[in-house]
């Protein structure tokens, strides 16, 4: 029994922490991680996943959402939206919001697509960056599929003339921009609220719809064609509100179908 207890005894070269315990003694550096962190704040989250019709998902994703690690003692809910067009999905996810007493009041709303692994602590960093600066959504970075892949960081906010040109990611910084993809993004519930972002003369923000996918052409007018998030993006830029991406948020993109050159399953 001696021999065991010897066993167990840390290496000579570890220091002992002190009797107070090490977060006790290191009081003024724990107390700026808590604060930088903004655990402490109201951290509640609602994510809309929109999925496809047969409601599943590919494991490597699976897997990824059950291993995201919320605030400590935080509320969070993922919602699934089955069998919806992505901009459908996310507009009748944000109705159901708003119409639940409960769920209207949470601070921050997650979007999140089928296809995308966020790291396990994605949410925690996003929440920090989110309380740091004057963000109206953040975004982890991922890239579009395919060998000549390209970073969702999208338009230069300091060039005069708007635009969506991806811009090179700044390694481990938040980077802002002028549009982010919704593959995993954390919004502040209330940009949903202001009126000036509703598209069908709503007069109750539980009616209300925000995302279009546009893909039309009008004769002696012409053609427009976006995505539903840049396309929102590119309107709430023009009322103020600002968008970045956090580098420090490493997001893969799967591969669902295989091709010639990647099975399925392969992450971009």
């Amino acid at each position: 029994m001696a021999e065991d207890i010897v066993a167990l005894r840390p290496p000579e070269t570890q220091v002992d922490p002190p009797a107070e315990g090490f977060h006790n003694a290191t009081i003024e550096a724990s107390r700026e991680r808590i604060l930088r962190g903004a655990s402490y704040r109201d951290c509640s989250t609602v994510g809309l996943l929109p999925v496809r019709e047969s409601g599943t998902l590919h494991w490597k994703v699976s897997v990824a959402l059950k291993s995201l690690m919320v605030p400590m003692n935080q509320k969070f809910h993922l919602q699934y939206l089955e069998g919806m067009e992505v901009a459908d999905a996310y507009n009748a996810g944000l109705r159901m919001i708003f119409q639940n007493p409960d769920l209207k009041k949470w601070r921050f709303v997650l979007t999140v697509e089928h296809d995308n692994t966020p790291p396990p602590d994605a949410l925690i960093k996003a929440v920090e960056t989110m309380y740091s600066g004057p963000w109206a959504a953040v975004a982890g970075l991922y890239w579009t599929k395919g060998e000549g892949g390209m970073p969702m960081i999208y338009g230069d906010p300091l060039d005069p003339i708007p635009n969506f040109r991806p811009l090179a990611p700044k390694p481990d910084q938040v980077q802002e921009c002028r549009g982010v993809a919704m593959g995993f993004t954390l919004w502040d519930r209330e940009l949903f609220e202001d009126k000036r972002l509703w598209l069908n003369g709503a007069t109750r923000v539980e009616d209300a719809t925000w995302f279009q996918t546009l893909g039309e052409f009008v004769p002696g007018v012409g053609a427009r064609a976006g995505t539903q998030d840049l396309e929102f993006c590119g309107r709430a830029g023009g009322f103020g509100y600002r968008f970045c991406v956090d580098n420090r948020i490493r997001v893969g993109h799967v591969q669902l179908e295989a091709s010639p050159t990647h099975p399925a399953g392969f992450v971009w």
